[in-house]
C-alpha cells in the first residue's frame, strides 16, 4: 500500500514537463542515437533470450558446495519477490518517463548487464542448487520461452539481484534510492531462501552490477544535456 501511495505521488509530481522534456531530448542528436541503437540493441537481446535458455537448461554443469544455502530452508517466496521486483521496476519506470535521459541510462545499463550474463551464464555452467523451488513469474514468462517454461541453469550471476541493485545505483533522489537498495537486499535474501541460486551468485550479482554501472555511465550518461534532477 505504501508503495502504490508512493508512486502515485510520482506521476503527479511534474506532468507537465513530461512531452516538453521528450520533444526537447529527441532534438538533440546525442540522444536520438543513443536511444534508438540502444533499443535496437536490447530488443535482438530479448528475442534472443528463449533460445539461449534453452541452450542452457539442455547442457551439464557443476552443482556447488554452498554451506550458507544448507543451513537455509527452502520456501516458495515467489510472490513476495516478484511484487517487489514489480513495484521498484514500475517506479524506475515513471522515472524514465519523467527524465528521458535517465530512462536512456537505464535502459543501456539494463541490456549491458543483460549482455554479460549471458556471457558469464555460457562461461560458468552450473546445477541448480540442492532444494530449489521454482521461481514462477507470469511476467517474464515469455522471454524464458513461454509461462509454463521454468529455466533453472541461468545462475552465474542472479539476475534478480542485479536488476534490483542496478536501479539502486542508477537512481538518484535519496527516497528512490532507500527504496530500491532495500528492495535489493530482500530480493537477495529471497533467492537464497528459494534456493534458485548459489549464494556465489548473489554476491556477485552485486559486484558485477557495479561494474557495469561505471561502464553504462561512461557510455551513456550525457554531461550538459540531461535535466538537473537527475545529475
Amino acid at each position: 500500500m505504501c508503495i502504490g501511495l508512493y508512486i502515485c505521488r510520482m506521476q503527479q509530481e511534474r506532468p507537465e514537463t513530461i512531452s516538453v522534456q521528450w520533444s526537447k531530448a529527441w532534438q538533440d542528436n546525442w540522444f536520438r542515437i543513443r536511444f534508438m541503437t540502444v533499443c535496437l540493441v536490447t530488443a535482438v537481446m530479448l528475442v534472443s533470450l528463449p533460445a539461449f535458455f534453452r541452450y542452457i537448461e539442455q547442457r551439464n554443469g557443476i552443482q556447488l558446495e554452498d554451506p550458507l544455502l544448507q543451513l537455509i530452508p527452502s520456501a516458495d517466496v515467489s510472490i513476495p519477490t516478484f511484487l517487489i521486483i514489480w513495484s521498484i521496476s514500475l517506479m524506475v519506470f515513471i522515472r524514465g518517463i519523467q527524465q528521458p535521459y535517465f530512462m536512456l541510462f537505464m535502459l543501456g545499463a539494463f541490456t549491458l548487464l543483460g549482455l554479460s550474463r549471458i556471457v558469464s551464464i555460457t562461461l560458468v555452467p552450473l546445477e541448480p542448487p540442492v532444494g530449489l523451488i521454482t521461481l514462477k513469474d507470469p511476467l517474464t514468462g515469455v522471454f524464458y520461452g513461454g509461462t509454463d517454461v521454468f529455466i533453472t541453469k541461468d545462475l552465474f550471476y542472479s539476475g534478480h539481484t542485479s536488476n534490483m541493485f542496478l536501479m539502486y545505483l542508477c537512481l538518484s533522489r535519496k527516497r528512490d534510492k532507500q527504496l530500491a537498495l532495500l528492495a535489493a537486499c530482500t530480493v537477495a535474501v529471497l533467492v537464497l531462501v528459494q534456493h534458485v541460486h548459489y549464494t556465489l551468485d548473489v554476491l556477485a550479482a552485486f559486484v558485477f552490477t557495479y561494474f557495469i554501472f561505471r561502464l553504462s555511465k561512461n557510455l551513456l550518461h550525457p554531461t550538459q544535456n540531461a535535466s538537473p534532477s537527475w545529475k
